[in-house]
């Protein structure tokens, strides 16, 4: 136990692969005795039988999906190998046939009788049947089968995204599907390449094979005062002893991988379709008996050998034809099944949209993708954590999934499943967001920023210096959709403010303050006119962490008054100092827009006599945005906020109203400034009126 213990703390799984990589490697360096070559060229032969049997026994390619690089392992260390022996050979060769080891000299003299003219037409052969037939074969299957597997992924993918939207299967399956789909692209395209390497180690075979002759000839005779005719002898079957050790090995691997991309269908193995498919038809056998039976019966052919092959075929049928009476009993001739009803529609065909969604294109997947540990998903979850921080609630999770009929680098975000926002990124790229003020230009794809709609441009990531230096905010292909859906959400966070969250909110609350919560609802106040006081406050940008002060400002007037609007106006006068807080952080002065008097006095009039429905009259509404756009406009260049200050029977009149020409307006009360902070004027509105 303690063993094991102190294996797992070193390691030694992750160290095995490069253990191994290195004494491969060593092995062209370093000279290596006779008795270790035995082993490793044994080694050899038992690694590539192991890799045959394993081909022979999974059910489909991507269980061995490991096979191009067990591929490139075998053939570096048969070539290692080769390597070592061309050493030993050329070294100690001419002290006779075993001067290798024992391994080449049995297979330089057992197999091929110690004839070197015979062992080299069998190497050859052995290069040829390897480098032509099977390893080219199998490169080809490999190719087609990577480019048809590429070709395939839109139509497997759209195939997923359908049953995905029919119900048909989870979230869960389509993502094992679509992983599926990329690892059997990424296999048969290393296949492809790994096949170039036995095609390699094979040309090297027959170099090494001329190089060790021709080499071994020269240092036997000029070295080692050999005669040629025993130089030759003793260094070609050494020669070929080596060579066929080693293709021996790499023709068993070349067939396994043969084996493994030709493989079709998935519910069995080899041997198993091997038998069921081949030996299944009794009809079949029976015809290819008589055929044999009928050559045996020729004069002058192998007649003994063709009549029992024949007698063994036909017994076979027999036995196969029995079995399948025996498991097809006398069919009954029973009357068809009417065809099932087609199933009534139900509530279940009624899927709920999502409240916040996000798609993708198929190349902006692998920043969405759990298996992937996308970047998105990350930043989606920290969006999440800081809105609810921030705003004061938490918003619905993102729904995240593909769409192949957008770009391939498109995105949109939905909210109820319309379209909110759109937008395109390039993961390995970055977008260089010109703020106002650059110093030069950049090489890229100009765009817009989809968040704010700064200009932009998409660069390579070699230039992210030059852009910063130049002034530009560089961020990454995440952080553009990032902040784009961030927007959004702070954009419509009313609209994210459902039933369901605001009772979530209220039962948090509950936790704190139990009795508050259950003296306004439902007592005081109903849940729907809570959630309208919420969504008003959050339309204008006002954040509801401060529930205490909500609930309070709400449990004192909500017994007097049930109205969602001047319930709004009673809490925002209750948080007036975290209001101007917001916009004036650290106690700054209030540098305001106002309204010129006379204004002021018309709009009053208008609001007296028809309450907050008021309509103002329409050349004085155009010159009201007019001016109201060019104050803003000069309060930014301040770098102040738009805020305008107005009597609070006009505060939600003109918000609503020039909240549609400037979008970032804050509009607000006299009431609802603390008596502590200091106001300054900055632009009278009104004053051409």
């Amino acid at each position: 136990m303690k063993l094991q213990n102190l294996f797992a703390r070193i390691g030694l799984r992750q160290l095995a692969g490069p253990v191994l990589i290195l004494l491969i490697l060593s092995m062209l360096v370093l000279p290596l005795p006779p008795f270790a070559l035995d082993i490793l060229f044994t080694f050899n032969i038992a690694i590539s039988i192991i890799v045959m049997l394993v081909a022979l026994s999974v059910t489909k390619p991507l269980e061995f999906s490991i096979f191009p690089t067990i591929l490139l392992v075998t053939t570096l260390l048969r070539l290692s190998l080769n390597v070592a022996s061309t050493r030993v050979v050329l070294l100690e060769g001419h002290t006779g046939p075993g001067a290798a080891g024992k391994v080449i000299e049995a297979f330089g003299s057992f197999l091929i009788g110690g004839n070197y003219a015979v062992g080299l037409v069998v190497f050859l052969i052995l290069v040829v049947i390897n480098f032509v037939v099977i390893t080219k074969g199998a490169g080809r299957v490999a190719e087609v089968g990577a480019r048809f597997t590429l070709d395939a992924m839109p139509g497997k993918q759209m195939a997923i995204d359908a049953d995905l939207n029919a119900g048909l299967i989870g979230e869960d399956d389509a993502r094992r599907r679509r992983a599926v789909i990329s690892q059997e692209a990424d296999f048969y395209g290393s296949m492809d390449g790994a096949s170039k390497f036995v095609r390699g180690d094979a040309i090297a075979g027959i170099i090494i094979m001329l190089i060790n002759v021709i080499g071994g000839l020269v240092v036997g005779v000029l070295q080692h005062n050999l005669d040629i005719g025993t130089a030759a002898r003793n260094y070609t079957l050494l020669t070929i002893g080596d060579g066929l050790v080693a293709q021996i090995p790499a023709l068993i691997v070349s067939i396994a991988a043969g084996m493994v991309v030709t493989r079709v269908g998935d519910d069995e193995d080899l041997s198993q379709q091997f038998v069921s498919q081949l030996f299944s038809k009794p009809l079949v056998i029976g015809l290819t008996a008589s055929i044999i039976g009928l050559l045996g019966l020729i004069p002058g052919m192998p007649n003994l050998v063709f009549l029992m092959l024949a007698g063994a075929l036909g017994a076979l049928a027999w036995q196969l034809n029995k079995r399948q009476q025996v498991r097809q009993p006398d069919v009954v001739a029973v009357a068809p099944a009417p065809p099932p009803e087609a199933q009534e529609a139900s509530w279940a065909d009624v899927a709920p949209l999502d409240v916040l969604g996000l798609e993708v294109g198929y190349r902006l997947i692998p920043l969405v993708d759990k298996a992937q540990d996308g970047e998105l998903l990350r930043r989606i979850r920290g969006i999440r954590k800081k809105f609810a921080q921030e705003v004061g609630y938490l918003v619905t999770p993102v729904h995240i999934r593909d769409n192949l009929e957008l770009k391939p680098n498109a995105y949109r975000i939905l909210l109820k499943g319309v379209d909110i926002g759109q937008g395109e990124a390039f993961p390995g790229n970055l977008l260089a967001i010109n703020p106002g003020r650059v110093a030069g230009t950049l090489p890229g794809v100009s765009t817009r920023d989809p968040a704010f709609g700064l200009p932009a441009t998409w660069i390579e990531p070699a230039l992210r210096d030059q852009a910063q230096a130049y002034g530009y905010t560089v961020v990454d292909a995440s952080t553009v959709v990032a902040t784009h859906l961030n927007h959004l959400i702070l954009s419509h966070a009313a609209e994210l403010l459902g039933r369901q969250e605001t009772q979530a909110l209220l039962d948090h609350l509950a936790k704190e303050m139990p009795k508050l919560t259950e003296e306004l609802v439902p007592k005081a106040l109903a849940l729907g006119t809570l959630q309208k006081v919420l969504q008003n406050l959050l339309d204008e940008g006002v954040h509801i962490r401060d529930m205490r002060t909500i609930a309070e400002a709400l449990a004192e007037h909500a017994p007097r008054n049930n109205d969602a609007e001047q319930l709004t106006a009673q809490v925002r006068i209750a948080l007036g100092r975290s209001i101007v807080q917001q916009l004036y952080p650290g106690g700054a002065e209030m540098q305001v827009m106002s309204l010129d008097p006379q204004l002021e006095r018309v709009l009053l009039q208008a609001v007296s006599g028809s309450g907050e429905s008021a309509a103002i009259e329409p050349g004085l509404a155009d010159t009201l945005v007019r001016e109201t756009v060019a104050a803003a406009r000069r309060q930014e260049e301040l770098g102040l906020p738009p805020v305008l200050l107005v009597p609070s029977n006009l505060r939600s009149l003109l918000s609503r109203f020039l909240r549609r020409a400037v979008t970032q307006l804050k509009v607000l009360a006299h009431s609802e400034v603390p008596e502590s902070r200091t106001i300054k004027v900055t632009s009278i509105i009104g004053g051409r009126v």
